[in-house]
């Protein structure tokens, strides 16, 4: 009986589909299925106190943004640092108390009340540039770090206007 190569076998797994809510991990595998070697990029990095450090980084410079800065309610940046603290080790594949205590990140819903042009987007790129280098990572959790934090800057874009 002759197969269509481009079906995969009957007996061959259905692909994991992608959830971007889901946890990231950079993690290596036993097999193509089998279990995973090693830590979770959360693990990886040092848990909570890396998260801590690079968002304390982070919000250092968005606390001089005259673009950035206002858009940030409360006169102290310490809610918002403990939101993207949360959200951050959420996603890497720590404790799920982010959306315990706010529910699905709904990231683009969230940020809809604010105008986040290109403008805004490069300042933060380039705050979260500074905390990211200060955090003198091994380089490939650096590029897995940077490439979805830069992939999330681009999805926030809600406006061109200046």
């Amino acid at each position: 009986m002759m197969t269509d190569p481009a079906q995969p076998p009957a007996s061959a797994p259905a692909p994991t589909p992608v959830d971007p809510a889901l946890p990231a991990r950079v993690l290596l595998r036993n097999g193509e299925n089998g279990a995973a070697i090693g830590a979770s990029f959360y693990e990886q990095v040092g848990g909570r106190p890396f998260f801590e450090k690079l968002v304390t980084e982070f919000y250092r410079g968005v606390a001089g943004d005259p673009v950035l800065k206002p858009m940030y309610p409360e006169e102290d940046l310490g809610p918002a640092a403990a939101r993207l603290t949360g959200f951050l080790e959420q996603y890497w594949g720590g404790p799920g108390t982010y959306s315990e205590q706010r529910g699905h990140p709904r990231l683009r819903q969230r940020h809809q009340p604010f105008k986040v042009n290109p403008d805004a987007r490069d300042r933060w790129l380039l705050h979260m540039r500074a905390a990211v280098d200060s955090a003198e990572l091994p380089e490939l959790q650096r590029t897995v770090l940077w490439d979805y934090l830069e992939r999330a800057a681009h999805a926030m874009l809600n406006t061109f206007d200046d």
